[in-house]
């Protein structure tokens, strides 16, 4: 029985097409002090989060591979992840791989040993090894929007209907 079950989706706050997806998935590791860029899917179908049991899914029409470049780490997305999400860990991961050597080898637990800002973050398989990295190898700087100021907007209305 996997994470995601009838009885979890009916509650789940659940958000469809790629750009509020990848929104929303910031804003959850946001809320569990987990860097931003850990989850750098693409064309993202569907994310699901369940605040009452942490469980969080996200579908992306494709598997991808990234390259964290810090680390100089290759990292495979499923089309599905799965994960049960606290306050600076994700446990029971599924869909996560990393290239160690010449193997790929299966991610099931990242847990923050130190705050966001300065910390390390420690990556763990189900066969008990584990890696550890500094945080801010999966830091994607935010962009901010730019304000349209309304006073410009109305000039420049006026302008096109003359």
């Amino acid at each position: 029985m996997g994470l995601v079950t009838d009885e979890v989706r009916a509650r789940a706050e659940k958000y469809t097409g790629d750009e509020l997806c990848r929104e929303k998935t910031k804003e959850f590791l946001k809320e569990v002090s987990m860097p931003n860029g850990l989850l750098p899917l693409k064309d993202i179908e569907e994310v699901g989060y369940d605040r009452q049991t942490g469980i969080v899914w996200l579908k992306q029409k494709k598997s991808i591979t990234h390259k964290f470049e810090a680390i100089s780490k290759l990292v495979s997305y499923a089309t599905e992840v799965t994960a049960q999400v606290e306050v600076g860990k994700i446990k029971k991961l599924s869909g996560v791989k990393a290239k160690e050597l010449l193997i790929w080898v299966t991610l099931n637990e990242l847990v923050l040993e130190e705050p966001i800002s300065s910390g390390k973050i420690n990556f763990k398989t189900p066969t008990g090894l584990s890696r550890t990295f500094p945080v801010s190898a999966f830091i994607v700087p935010e962009v901010e929007k730019p304000a349209i100021e309304k006073n410009n907007v109305k000039e420049a209305v006026a302008v096109t209907d003359a």
